[in-house]
């Protein structure tokens, strides 16, 4: 049996992905095909233009920037990050070759459902006001690998070679006037996962499906599908404790970590 992953070099496997997936929600969050976010929606005019109703309708569409979202509670939109991340997992996993050739040689499904819990971990986190990267790290530590990690700052060398390996995650995505698509969000998202996967012997302690969701995943056929419902599954189950962990009750007990 491999020997477990020590916690310092987990550390360092989760600090880069904590910054890289900072653009890649970013990402999620802006791909806003209507420009909703560019609307208030006005008073009701009798007299405004086919196209200006319908911009007010889709103005109170609940995404990041409109008024619909600036109206909703934590916990609404911890649920609509799940939704988000899960639904492009889903549609990340049915895209032929968004992984490259690699793709053909490593655990779809584990990959992309690896990587889809910490996006929506360190989602979740951010709703709730927790962006500091140690406390991050401590996070994902705690649902994903089951550690209670002691997380110190890294020194400067530490942090540059985070920061190397978190700009090569994110594939460019942080360039200037890059404008995010499903092809570089996607991309990240992938090499997301297989950066995680270098802790991979301790991955089978992150939240997981049911025994329903285990046992179709080993049928043939039908595996696949029984394998992306027990990635949902985990991300729904991998959310909820990360609620937990984030209540006012439990910050303050430490509970981040």
């Amino acid at each position: 049996m491999a020997e477990a992953i020590s916690d310092a070099a987990l550390v360092t496997v989760l600090r880069p992905f904590v910054r890289a997936a900072r653009p890649v929600l970013d990402g999620l969050r802006e791909l806003d095909p209507f420009g909703l976010r560019s609307r208030v929606a006005p008073e009701a005019d009798a007299d405004r233009g086919l196209g200006e109703k319908v911009l007010d309708l889709l103005a109170s569409v609940e995404v990041p920037g409109t008024a619909a979202w600036a109206a909703m509670g934590v916990d609404e939109r911890s649920r609509w990050w799940v939704r988000r991340v899960g639904r492009f997992a889903t549609l990340l996993a049915a895209v032929p070759g968004i992984g490259g050739a690699l793709a053909n040689r490593l655990p779809v499904s584990k990959v992309i459902g690896v990587a889809g819990q910490g996006l929506v971990l360190v989602a979740i986190a951010g709703e709730h006001g927790v962006r500091d990267e140690d406390a991050l790290v401590g996070l994902l530590g705690a649902v994903l690998f089951r550690r209670g990690l002691a997380v110190t700052a890294p020194d400067q060398a530490a942090d540059a070679v985070a920061e190397e390996e978190a700009a090569a995650l994110t594939g460019g995505l942080t360039e200037p006037d890059t404008r995010p698509t499903l092809q570089r969000i996607g991309g990240a998202v992938w090499r997301l996962g297989r950066a995680l996967l270098a802790a991979e012997d301790e991955l089978d302690r992150r939240p997981h499906g049911n025994v329903l969701t285990e046992g179709l995943g080993m049928l043939p056929v039908v595996g696949a599908v029984g394998k992306y419902l027990g990635e949902w599954s985990g991300l729904k189950k991998a959310a909820r404790e990360a609620e937990k962990r984030l209540s006012p009750a439990a910050q303050a007990r430490g509970g981040t970590r």
